[in-house]
This record gives C-alpha cells, sequence and structure tokens, in this order.
C-alpha cells in the first residue's frame, strides 16, 4: 500500500528537526566548555597568596559572571612584593568575553609583575606595558589601575588606565572617590603617558580598588554604585571592620545590581600604630 505523501512530508520533518536538535546540542556543549576554560583560565591565572607587611591587610574577592553560556571579561586583580621593598597593587578589565580576554588578562598580569623589576614607579610601568602590550599585535585592551604601597610610609602612588576609580575612607568618617587624572586604556595607542597621585592611609583607614562589574548593572549606573561602596568603606573603616569583611561586603553589593560582567575588589587597609605624622 503506497504511503501518504504528507505522512512521508512530516517523517522528512521530524528528521530535519532531529538532526538541527542534535546540532545544537554539540554547539551548547561546546560553548559550554569554553565558558568552562575560560573561567578556569581566569580563576588560575589569578594569585593563589597575597603579600604581607606588618599593619597592613589585604583582601581580595572575586566574582567570575557567566549567564548561561556567556562568560564575563577577564578582569583580574594582583598583589606583589617588589625589588625595592614596597607592595604592587593592581586591579583591571580586559576589553571581551571569550577566552581569548582571559588569556589575555593573564599576559597582562604577567607583564606588570615583569616590568615592575624594571621600574616600580606606576606611571612609568603602565606606559611600559601599554607599548608592551601593542607589540603584541592583538585588538584586545585593557583597562588597570596600578598602585604602589611603600608599608614604611604608608603612602600610596596610584596611576590609572581608563580604569574605575579607587574608593578611600579613614576612620574619622572621611570618604571618597579617588579624583586622579588617569590616562587611556593600555592597548589603544603608543606612547601615552599616565599621571601619578599620591595618598596616604591613616590608622583604620582602607582604600578600595574595584572593577565596574561591582558597582555598575542593569539596575544601578556606575556613579550610584560607586557611592554605595563608599558607604561601605566608611562605615568598615569607622566601625574598625577588617578588610576581608569590606571585600566581602562590597562582591555582596555588586551580586544585588545584578552584574552582567566579572566583579573584582581588592582592599588595602592599615590598622598599625600611626606614628609617621
Amino acid at each position: 500500500m503506497p504511503r501518504n505523501r504528507s505522512t512521508d512530508d512530516g517523517d522528512a520533518l521530524l528528521a530535519r528537526l532531529g538532526a538541527l536538535t542534535a546540532q545544537a546540542r554539540e554547539r551548547a556543549e561546546l560553548q559550554r566548555s569554553l565558558v568552562e576554560l575560560a573561567v578556569a583560565l581566569q580563576r588560575g591565572m589569578l594569585p593563589g597568596d597575597l603579600p604581607v607587611a606588618p599593619g597592613f591587610h589585604l583582601a581580595v574577592q572575586y566574582s567570575p559572571a557567566f549567564h548561561g553560556l556567556n562568560v564575563g571579561g577577564g578582569d583580574w586583580y594582583d598583589a606583589f612584593s617588589m625589588p625595592d621593598g614596597c607592595i604592587g597593587l593592581s586591579i583591571g578589565d580586559v576589553q571581551g568575553h571569550n577566552i581569548e580576554a582571559a588569556a589575555f588578562m593573564g599576559q597582562v598580569r604577567v607583564g606588570l609583575r615583569a616590568l615592575a623589576s624594571v621600574t616600580s614607579e606606576p606611571g612609568a610601568l603602565l606606559a611600559r606595558t601599554n607599548d608592551l602590550l601593542l607589540s603584541l599585535g592583538t585588538d584586545l585592551f585593557t583597562t588597570c589601575t596600578f598602585m604602589r604601597l611603600d608599608p614604611s610610609t604608608g603612602v600610596l602612588e596610584s596611576a590609572r588606565a581608563g580604569h574605575t576609580p579607587c574608593v578611600w575612607a579613614t576612620a574619622d568618617g572621611r570618604s571618597g572617590i579617588a579624583e586622579d587624572e588617569g590616562g587611556p586604556p593600555l592597548g589603544v595607542q603608543k606612547g601615552q603617558e599616565y599621571p601619578v597621585t599620591r595618598y596616604r592611609l591613616s590608622t583604620g583607614g582602607v582604600f578600595v580598588l574595584l572593577t565596574d562589574g561591582v558597582v555598575e548593572g542593569p539596575s544601578l549606573n556606575v556613579d550610584e554604585g560607586l557611592d554605595q561602596v563608599v558607604r561601605l568603606a566608611v562605615v568598615a573603616a569607622v566601625a574598625g571592620m577588617d578588610a576581608s569583611s569590606l571585600a566581602a561586603a562590597a562582591i555582596k553589593g555588586a551580586e544585588r545590581v545584578g552584574h552582567e560582567d566579572d566583579a573584582a575588589v581588592l582592599v588595602v587597609g592599615y590598622d598599625g600604630p600611626d606614628d609617621r605624622q
């Protein structure tokens, strides 16, 4: 008995749908693997240990953003001891949302560490790193803040390359958003200069380095987000909250604004005797 044509057409459609479903599943599994690899790269390239200096406390929090089959943009933080006895602090955000961005993040972090052995002056360090990244021939770029902390004086020297400004607070209730001049992101144009701004930590004072994923999201603009972190920093400084608790509170705030990017926080706190006046 001959088959009905409509039945044949239905079987062909089902077969086609089955093939398309199988292809979609394979692509989803591949993309999921790429996301997992990107997140693993991000986490694997972040430092395992933080430097220790008498009276100073460093704390970090990092939350990679991945929604479904998308991954965040390669945020990073770093803290390391430099040959001159100071501590280098960096935080940044690579343009892009893929494995290439995560790998580039690792290159930037390693480049900063390597060049810090040549010059620890933050402005010169960012300028050299900028030229190094341009020599790699990639289309990617990154924002970055680099700080040099001198534990013997409590002085922080900061240079900023298109990055979200830092937040500070003191034990007597003063606070604000760092107003350093800054320069363009790294990896965009050669021969850039990055001005240096100096700050001093007093007893109970905190400095918060962060990425835009902490302060910007669908329900919050960057200015409101920075004000939110300022309020957290003031409470922490006045109440004597430790650096780890402040970093955790800042990340928790980022989760409430529904950030769609990575979020990284690096807190520097000083709780030693303030005999540097």
